[in-house]
Order: C-alpha cells, then structure tokens, then sequence
C-alpha cells in the first residue's frame, strides 16, 4: 500500500478532510497536496460522464486514472511513481474520498466546446 492509498483510505473511513488528513497529505506531497486541498474546498473539482476536470488557475486540466493533461505531470513527475501526482490528481482523489467532486450529468466534450 502506498502513502497515497493510506491516506485516500483513512480520508474516505472519516467521510471529510481532517486536520489528520492534511497533514497526511502535505507530508507526502508537499505544495501540491496544499493546492489540491485548495481546490477541492473552492470546489473545483468537476465530474462528467467522460472525464474528471480540475479548474486550474489558467486552464481546465483533464483527470484520468492519477493521470492528468497539466505540464507539470508530463515534464516533472515520474509516471513510474504512484507516489508522484500533480496538484489536479490529489484533488480528485481527495474530492472522490470525502464526496466532493462537483457532479455534472454531460459530457465534457460537449462542455469544452463552449470554453
């Protein structure tokens, strides 16, 4: 079980974020884990039927299986490393744990054409 899955997992047993939980989450990942919670209490965690969305400051960044569309996840993160999420993966994770993706029932590349 890796870091991610501890605190994912004791995140979801406790329903909400907890001071425990943010501690948990920015001793793994630091700055990223401060922003992801950020996000997920400005509530910019999206779902749609096709992907899940993270508002970013400049961008919508796309989700997908700890995997994301942002810079920082192609050029700085080792993929090898579940360990190593961008700032949008630990939000859905967080946001998926504790009931908080912001649910849309369409499909985001219908959205995206409005964007």
């Amino acid at each position: 079980m890796t870091a991610v899955d501890e605190w994912y997992d004791a995140l979801a047993a406790a329903g909400e974020l907890t001071p425990e939980g943010v501690d948990r989450i920015v001793a793994v990942h630091g700055d990223r884990g401060q922003r992801a919670i950020e996000a997920v209490a400005e509530q910019r965690v999206k779902g749609y039927r096709d992907f899940t969305v993270v508002v970013g400051h400049a961008e919508e960044y796309i989700v997908e299986d700890d995997g994301c569309t942002c810079k920082d996840a192609e050029y700085n993160l080792d993929a090898a490393d579940p360990e190593q999420l961008c700032w949008h993966a630990i939000a859905v994770r967080i946001a998926e744990a504790i009931g908080q993706v912001d649910e849309h029932d369409m499909w985001y590349s219908d959205v995206r054409e409005f964007l």
